[in-house]
C-alpha cells in the first residue's frame, strides 16, 4: 500500500500522468454509472433494435446539439400517447343510446408548435381501439398555422392499427407535393416558389372516433420523427446511439485491461518458471515462443471468428492464448536470467527455500516495476483490437460497443450520407481511452526506468 502511494505522489510531477488519470477515472465512472443505471439485459433489448423499443426514434436523426450551430433548427421528435396526455383536449360531440348500441362521437384535439426550418421525417399514428363486433370509426384532420384545415383520412379501425403519414398515396395525391408531409407543413407563400418552405407556427391535430358499442374506445399515441434525436443522435435501425457509447466503456475497458493484465502477468510467471527451471522446460518455451511470432495473429482471429465463434470471450481467449508466448517472453527471460545467479537466490537456496517459492517470492516481484508500464501500454492496443474486430464483422453480434457502431456506419456509408457524427462519436472515445492510457504508461515508465528519469 505504501508503495502505491509513493507511485502516486511521485505520479503528480507529471502533468500528463495527472491528465491521464483523469481521463481513465472518468471513463471508469462512466462504465460504472451505465452498468446502474442501463442494466445489461435491458443494453440488450435496446440495442436489438426491434419496433416495440425503438419505434419513437427517426432514422439516421444526428444529435440534437448539432441544432446550436444551426440558424434554422432541424425538428425534434415527440411522443404523445392521447390517453396519458393533459395537453390533450377531449370532447364528447355526440351520444346516442339505444336497447341495441350506444353511438358516441368523441373529439381529440392536440395542439404542438412547430418552429423549425425543415420538415419532419414522419409522423405516424397508433391506434389502440378496443370493441366487440363493430369496429370504431375516426377521422383524422390538421389544422395548420395558415388556417387550412386539411382532411387527413376516415376509416374504420382495427384493434391494432399504424397510421403513416408517408405512406398514404392517396393523400399526397390531393396535396400534389412531392411527399403528404411537405403538403400539410409547407406555406402557401413561400419566398422561392420553386421550393417549398415550413409554415412555422401551431398546428392542430384532431381525432374524430365514432363507436358503436357499450364498452368500446379509441386511443391513439402520435409519433412525429424528427431530424435530430438525442444526444448521440440514431443510426440506420432507429437505435439510439448513445447506448453503445456508454456500454462500449465497459466493454472496452473490460477486454483491454483483462488481456493486458492476464497477457503481462501469464508472459512474466512463464519467462520465470523457464529460466529457473532451465533445460527442457526452457527450451521449449524459447520454441514455442519463435513459432508463435511467426504466426498471423489476426488472421488466426478472423479464421476462429469465421468458423467458430464471435463471442467476446472466445475472443479474449484466444487473443491471452496468443499474445503470452511473444516477445515479451524473451525481453524478461533475458531480465530473469541476470537475477538467477544474484547473492539473494544463493542464500535463499542455502536456507532451503522451495522452487516455487524461489519463483514467485524472490524472482518475480524485482521485475514487477518492469511489468507495471508495459502492462499500462498494452491496454489501448487491445482496446483497439475489440473495436477492429467489430469493424471486421468478427464482433460479438450482441453487444452494443464501439468497434460496432464504427462497423455499421461503415456499411450503411455514414460519411457518404454526410451522417458524420455516427463514426466521430465513437472514434473519439477509442482516441480518449488510448490517448489517457498511454499518457499514464509513459509517465510510469519515465519513474520506474532509471535512464529515461535520468533524462
Amino acid at each position: 500500500m505504501r508503495g502505491i502511494k509513493k507511485v502516486f505522489k511521485e505520479l503528480k510531477h507529471f502533468p500528463t500522468a495527472v491528465v491521464g488519470l483523469v481521463l481513465i477515472s472518468l471513463l471508469f465512472i462512466m462504465a460504472i454509472t451505465t452498468m446502474v443505471v442501463i442494466p445489461y439485459s435491458e443494453a440488450k433489448i435496446l440495442w436489438r433494435g426491434d419496433e416495440a423499443t425503438t419505434y419513437k426514434n427517426p432514422i439516421n436523426a444526428r444529435p440534437a446539439w448539432t441544432n446550436i450551430f444551426r440558424e434554422e433548427k432541424w425538428p425534434e421528435s415527440f411522443a404523445v400517447k392521447f390517453s396519458e396526455s393533459d395537453d390533450v383536449i377531449y370532447t364528447v360531440i355526440d351520444k346516442e343510446e339505444n336497447e341495441n348500441t350506444e353511438k358516441i362521437t368523441t373529439k381529440m384535439s392536440y395542439s404542438f408548435d412547430y418552429n423549425y426550418g425543415e420538415f419532419p421525417q414522419e409522423i405516424l399514428i397508433y391506434f389502440d381501439s378496443d370493441f366487440v363486433k363493430s369496429k370504431p370509426f375516426v377521422e383524422i384532420r390538421l389544422l395548420t398555422p395558415e388556417g387550412r384545415d386539411i382532411k387527413i383520412i376516415s376509416k374504420g379501425l382495427r384493434p391494432e392499427e399504424t397510421y403513416r403519414f408517408n405512406q398514404d398515396m392517396k393523400l399526397e395525391s390531393k396535396l400534389g407535393e412531392k411527399t403528404s408531409l411537405i403538403g400539410l407543413f409547407a406555406t402557401l407563400n413561400p419566398k422561392t416558389p420553386e421550393e417549398p418552405e415550413v409554415a412555422k407556427g401551431t398546428y392542430t391535430l384532431t381525432l374524430t372516433s365514432q363507436t358503436f358499442e357499450a364498452g368500446s374506445s379509441v386511443d391513439a399515441e402520435v409519433v412525429l420523427h424528427g431530424l435530430v434525436y438525442g444526444f448521440a443522435g440514431t443510426d440506420h435501425r432507429r437505435r439510439d446511439l448513445m447506448t453503445a457509447l456508454l456500454w462500449g466503456a465497459p466493454i472496452a475497458l473490460l477486454f483491454g485491461m483483462v488481456a493486458s493484465i492476464g497477457v503481462s502477468v501469464l508472459s512474466m510467471v512463464i519467462s520465470a518458471m523457464g529460466v529457473w527451471f532451465g533445460g527442457w522446460v526452457d527450451a521449449l518455451i524459447q520454441r514455442i515462443t519463435e513459432v508463435n511470432m511467426l504466426l498471423p495473429f489476426l488472421a488466426i482471429l478472423v479464421m476462429i471468428g469465421t468458423f467458430y465463434s464471435k463471442s467476446i470471450w472466445t475472443m479474449l481467449g484466444v487473443t491471452i492464448l496468443l499474445s503470452i508466448f511473444t516477445a515479451a517472453i524473451k525481453t524478461y527471460r533475458a531480465t530473469f536470467m541476470q537475477m538467477r545467479n544474484a547473492a539473494y537466490i544463493e542464500a535463499a537456496l542455502t536456507y532451503g527455500a522451495s522452487n516455487s517459492r524461489i519463483v514467485f517470492r524472490y524472482l518475480i516481484p524485482r521485475i514487477i516495476p518492469l511489468l507495471i508500464p508495459g502492462l499500462v501500454l498494452s491496454i489501448p492496443g487491445f482496446v483497439f483490437l475489440e473495436a477492429s474486430l467489430n469493424v471486421l464483422g468478427l464482433g460479438d453480434p450482441v453487444l452494443p460497443t464501439w468497434g460496432k457502431v464504427i462497423s455499421d456506419a461503415y456499411y450503411q456509408a455514414a460519411l457518404y450520407n454526410g451522417n458524420f457524427y455516427w463514426i466521430i462519436q465513437p472514434a473519439i472515445l477509442l482516441m480518449i481511452t488510448g490517448l489517457a492510457f498511454a499518457m499514464v504508461g509513459f509517465s510510469l515508465d519515465r519513474l520506474f526506468n532509471p535512464r529515461l528519469r535520468e533524462q
